[in-house]
């Protein structure tokens, strides 16, 4: 009869597969399983309305995209790529180097700059598309350039995350570290752990600048490509 109580799981697995509303078979699903463990309705509705309440801040983040259609519908795109237009020598490589360095300080010191939907998408990345058209007078319509641009912006995002989000001190991931290998035996502190991250975010921003460089020298090199042809038309 325990096998009963995986009915949960056959349940989500028969939605996923004909595609039914998600919500609809994750509640129909807590709902058997509740049932053939004994728990009544209202035991089962008092648990899903404790569990809601307890991770609301996970579906915080729907609250700013309202904030940032309106931030792109009011010119704050047009603003930054006014701003990178102005800066003479800043090429695409060399942006994305410094955002990627400000993302690296931002987690040293846990700011949290809010990700790709809140930051890189309004700003950072039509920021790098300015600095491209800027710096090697592509056109706007070259779409390979682009996503490429758009690719190298999310990925500040998740390389300066990723390396240097144990730097901090403090850090969940320096604290779950830190006591699992104290829980082990290990003779560990959470300043150790954030000074064996340091190194590997060093050398984590040092191949992105790097990989920037030859980025950079790519973009220019199809600019003078691309002037070749045109010359000989």
């Amino acid at each position: 009869m325990e096998y009963l109580k995986l009915i949960g799981i056959l349940i989500i697995l028969i939605g996923f597969i004909f595609k039914v509303d998600t919500i609809a078979v994750v509640i129909l699903a807590g709902l058997a399983t509740a049932l053939v463990s004994g728990l009544s309705l209202l035991d089962f509705l008092t648990l899903l309305g404790d569990a809601f309440v307890s991770n609301r801040l996970v579906t915080l983040f729907f609250l700013t995209l309202p904030m940032i259609g309106l931030t792109e519908q009011f010119g704050l795109r047009q603003q930054a790529t006014r701003l990178i237009e102005s800066i003479k020598g800043l090429t695409t490589g060399r942006f994305l180097s410094l955002y990627m360095f400000i993302r690296e300080l931002a987690g040293f010191f846990s700011i949290r700059i809010q990700g790709h939907t809140q930051f890189v998408r309004p700003l950072i990345e039509p920021m790098a598309q300015a600095s491209t058209k800027n710096k090697n007078k592509h056109k706007e319509e070259d779409e390979e350039v682009q996503e490429k641009v758009k690719a190298r912006s999310a990925a500040m995002e998740n390389l300066g995350n990723f390396f240097a989000q144990n730097t901090f001190i403090a850090a969940s991931g320096v604290l779950l570290i830190a006591g699992t290998l104290e829980s082990l035996g290990y003779d560990v502190s959470a300043v150790s752990i954030a000074q064996a991250s340091l190194p590997v975010a060093f050398i984590a921003l040092f191949i992105v600048i790097i990989s920037n460089f030859l980025f950079d020298k790519q973009l220019s090199k199809k600019t003078k490509s691309n002037s070749g042809k045109e010359g000989e038309k």
